[in-house]
């Protein structure tokens, strides 16, 4: 297990060292989620024991969670005040984002049958 734990933190690494030595406008640890994606296709299957880990830590991903329920609650009146220019930005942008992640499933879900 601690080895494909080290092995998830360093794709972090690699992936936040990529994006501030290339100035790339997207957070490292998605480009480094690009490049174990990278390397499992190349790979060809996920490892077992990676996929073990991984399973860990979902299990608790809720837990992430809980600092940013916090913030929310600590800044209810700042974002009261904000409440419309903060729904501007995160109604559409978490519409669009459901939309995107439907059609992928979809063709992704095709291309699966058809492979079948």
């Amino acid at each position: 297990m601690l080895p494909y734990i080290t092995l998830l933190l360093l794709c972090q690494l690699a992936g936040e060292i990529i994006t501030r030595l290339a100035g790339l406008p997207i957070p490292g640890p998605v480009a480094g989620m690009v490049l174990l994606f990278l390397g499992l296709v190349v790979r060809g299957r996920v490892p077992p024991e990676l996929e073990k880990t991984s399973q860990g830590l979902l299990r608790y991903l809720a837990l992430l969670f809980v600092p940013a329920g916090v913030g929310v609650i600590a800044y209810l009146d700042l974002l009261s005040h904000a409440l419309l220019p903060v729904a501007a930005a995160v109604l559409p942008g978490t519409l669009l984002t459901v939309a995107v992640t439907g059609l992928v499933m979809q063709r992704l879900g095709r291309a699966a049958g058809e492979k079948r």
